[in-house]
């Protein structure tokens, strides 16, 4: 029922006498929700689906893992493309030496190994921080990319390094079109976001936000820093495992080293400073803008008819600029601005 109560109208419903409030943004969600599982899938065409809901839904959720570290816990990281690959190799792995394994049990080992690997090079995060551990995150990005071209074991033997992935079954029904996979993704991505929302508000991620604010004193009132730090780099790099076994199986068909190169670590780095560090919608906003970026880039230079030089180095060109105008206008990214806009839309035209 809507009633007017304070000079707000706001929205509630009565159960045994108790009047409880429902939020908007949990109406704004389910409306969300239904949209994307029941409208899309439907609407969407083959293209839209594979090129850019899919790619969009896998890389926020590695922008969530390097949120959770970096955003929440203070710990800047420049090899999240190395813990991506770790959990698409191990996936693999899983799925290639275990047969009969179940396909999402194998995402979730191959995000168990990477979050192992997350552990063992977070361990200098104790005694180094800011540009020193970012260094140590990049090295951490060149030792698997090496491993995984050098041991064979784990491509398979292949020599090439490029092994097709695994056809995705579950309980024997088939994510062979792009329609089932964008909801077999959709369906990872929303209960790893809904587990993320609720571990940031949990004594874990208020422990995380001590650290990143002030290890020393967060360290005086009891918190333990070391095991705090490791906590952050293994659910970060879980996140970005099963990030990394859904962008080789869900969308590239393929698990090959060269795809998780540095670039992508960089991209994502990028999408969490355009979309909000330390928010989660921040994760998607970002992933959405660079997702969608390069294609009104392309359209606007085929409009224009831009030499190809031009071109090709546009989308250089405006990453640069933006991540330039966020550091400086608004460090808390399209988050912020959203966030910013639903106020100013609650005061214009009628308050309510």
């Amino acid at each position: 029922m809507f009633y007017r109560e304070a000079g707000q109208f706001k929205t509630r419903y009565e159960t045994d006498g108790q009047i409880f409030p429902i939020r908007q943004d949990r109406i704004a969600l389910v409306v969300t929700m239904a949209v994307a599982v029941l409208a899309l899938p439907l609407l969407a065409s083959p293209y839209m689906l594979s090129a850019i809901l899919i790619p969009f839904l896998i890389f926020a959720l590695a922008a969530l893992g390097l949120n959770i570290l970096t955003g929440y816990a203070g710990q800047l990281s420049l090899g999240t493309a190395a813990f991506m690959a770790v959990g698409a190799f191990a996936s693999f792995n899983f799925i290639l030496r275990i047969p009969g394994i179940p396909l999402l049990l194998a995402f979730v080992l191959g995000g168990l190994c990477a979050a192992m690997v997350g552990i063992a090079f977070g361990l200098p995060s104790l005694r180094i921080r800011g540009f020193y551990l970012a260094a140590s995150t990049l090295a951490t990005q060149f030792f698997v990319v090496w491993c995984l071209t050098k041991i064979t074991w784990f491509t398979n033997g292949s020599s090439s390094g490029v092994i097709t992935a695994q056809k995705m079954e579950i309980l024997g029904y088939a994510f062979d079109t792009p329609a089932r996979k964008y909801l077999l993704v959709l369906m990872v991505v929303s209960v790893m976001a809904l587990l993320a929302k609720n571990m940031v508000r949990s004594n874990v991620g208020r422990s995380w936000m001590a650290i990143r604010d002030m290890d020393v004193a967060a360290e005086v009132i009891g918190f333990r820093p070391l095991r705090t730090k490791l906590m952050a780099f293994a659910v970060s790099s879980f996140y970005c495992g099963v990030a990394g076994a859904l962008y080789a199986f869900a969308y590239l068909g393929t698990v090959e080293p060269e795809a998780y190169n540095l670039d992508l670590s960089f991209r994502i780095l990028f999408m969490i400073i355009i979309g909000g560090v330390g928010s989660i919608l921040g994760s998607f906003l970002g992933a959405a803008f660079i997702v969608l970026l390069p294609v009104f880039l392309n359209i606007l230079a085929h409009g224009l008819s831009l030499p190809t030089n031009v071109a090709s180095n546009l989308e250089l060109m405006v990453f640069g600029a933006l991540i330039i105008f966020f550091l400086i206008v608004e460090p808390h990214g399209l988050a912020r601005l959203w966030q910013i806009g639903k106020e100013k839309l609650r005061l214009w035209p009628f308050p309510h």
